[in-house]
């Protein structure tokens, strides 16, 4: 039950903090105070930054090996996302699939980093 709260909070959070990030962007391109080409940058490094701050999380929290919590991590969300395109009517292709593998590399360091954060810190 631990493990499901855990993670569950943890989506949540990332998706609430997604949705909010996201339409602050689609709210400026709306009002064409930024171009198109920063739109689909901005929306892809959002994405990634919030995966990679909740990996990171979840890393700091962990007992041991980091990465195995963004592996987790990403196997949670990237699911998500695939139903949402399948959902969306959109053709799956390969820039879709290296968009999930990106996501995928985002959660594992996210965790890594996560991880090694947490032994730095000193003892009390």
């Amino acid at each position: 039950m631990a493990y499901i709260k855990k993670y569950g909070l943890r989506l949540l959070y990332t998706l609430i903090a997604l949705l909010i990030s996201l339409l602050l962007l689609t709210t400026l391109y709306y009002f064409n105070i930024i171009s198109t080409n920063t739109y689909k940058i901005f929306k892809v490094v959002i994405l990634l930054l919030n995966i990679f701050f909740s990996s990171f999380i979840l890393g700091k929290n962990a007992q041991n090996k980091g990465f195995l919590e963004g592996i987790k991590f990403a196997t949670i969300i990237i699911p998500i996302f695939f139903i949402l395109t399948i959902l969306t009517d959109q053709v799956l292709e390969l820039r879709m699939l290296l968009y999930y593998l990106i996501i995928l590399f985002s959660s594992i360091l996210g965790g890594m980093v996560g991880i090694s954060r947490k032994k730095e810190l000193p003892s009390e």
